[in-house]
């Protein structure tokens, strides 16, 4: 079973600090080290560098890590996909101009046929290469700005894990990264493989490209001793109705005073807060329990199924069943504020 050769661009330029090496060890661990004891591996794997990463170190090189690669870019023509993992930081924060070898080089493995994939700022690479031009795509949600800014060809969705754009392909930032290699091992070889690659790597076996890329369901810690008890006593109570009336008398405090001590210790307001905690306890519920979706409604507060999915699109982006489906479970799992274990996997 094979599924081609994937390349995997190094670049990494004098004058210039290294970019994530986060984003390059994805790449090589799914299509490489993942892979590396079964006896016919489906992928052959290419690093393919630039400038001071192929050879030795430059004396003029500078502090940290300069990478010897086995292929030049002129490898990149013939491979059937070509992932660049990120650039640089000075080329997106400052716009200083990639190497136009890398660019060219690019260009001519996608007119060859190679399937072309970023991770994170590597967009930035096919972007430069006009790769991206009329196509939705994405990148870490801190940098989508400037490259919607800078390619305004570029349709930029920064609201997504992955765009897959059927021969291009993006994805944003970290483990996002991931899970577009395991889209595309899935692709490439069925989810059968995905799932068995996933869980060798101890990950999810996939999560769905339209999820949202940042769910702020954190609550920051506060010191207001007044709050604490009856912020965990809420928590402990979420599958009942709660009113801001109902905390702030166990609070000893009138409903103003506590919408404003919640606020400011929290930032943000006491029916927020709420929300966040439910939508936590059904995540936990999704990922852990094979409950029905009413019911994981009514033990997190949140009513019915409809209400749970109109929640969960809303502020995750995808419905709690695609959510659900990231999470496989072999085991049961005891979920904290339910009682004891609440399904069976």
């Amino acid at each position: 079973m094979s599924a081609g050769s994937v390349a995997v661009v190094v670049t990494e330029e004098i004058g210039l600090p290294s970019w994530d090496l986060y984003e390059l060890s994805i790449p090589c661990t799914v299509f490489g080290k993942a892979q590396s004891d079964l006896a016919d591996p489906w992928y052959e794997l290419m690093l393919c560098g630039t400038g001071a990463g192929v050879g030795e170190r430059p004396e003029d090189a500078g502090p940290g890590l300069v990478l010897r690669t086995g292929h030049g870019l002129d490898d990149l023509v013939g491979a059937d996909t070509v992932i660049v993992p990120s650039v640089p930081d000075p080329c997106v924060e400052e716009g200083r101009p990639l190497p136009r070898e890398l660019i060219r080089a690019l260009r001519r493995a996608y007119d060859a046929g190679a399937r072309m994939v970023s991770l994170c700022t590597g967009a930035f690479a096919l972007a430069e290469a006009g790769l991206l031009d009329g196509r939705r795509a994405t990148a870490h949600w801190l940098h989508t700005a400037q490259l919607a800014e800078r390619y305004p060809k570029v349709r930029v969705d920064d609201s997504v894990l992955y765009v897959d754009d059927g021969d291009v392909l993006t994805s944003a930032g970290l483990t996002a990264g991931l899970d577009l290699c395991l889209h595309l091992v899935r692709r490439d070889l069925g989810a059968h493989v995905a799932n068995q690659l996933a869980r060798r790597m101890v990950v999810p076996a996939h999560r769905p490209g339209g999820q949202a890329q940042f769910i702020d369901l954190s609550v920051p810690t506060t010191d207001d001793d007044a709050l604490a008890p009856v912020l965990d006593w809420a928590r402990s109570r979420l599958d009942r109705p709660l009113t801001v009336r109902d905390l702030a008398r166990r609070a000893a405090m009138s409903p103003r005073t506590f919408y404003r001590r919640v606020q400011e210790a929290t930032g943000t307001t006491p029916l927020q807060w709420l929300l966040t905690q439910r939508l936590g306890r059904a995540q936990a519920l999704l990922e852990s329990t094979d409950l029905p979706i009413e019911k994981i409604g009514e033990l997190s507060g949140l009513g019915t199924a409809n209400n749970l999915r109109h929640h969960f699109l809303r502020h995750i982006g995808v419905s709690p069943s695609e959510y659900r489906r990231a999470f496989p479970r072999t085991v049961p799992v005891p979920v904290p504020g339910t009682g004891a274990g609440a399904g069976s996997g």
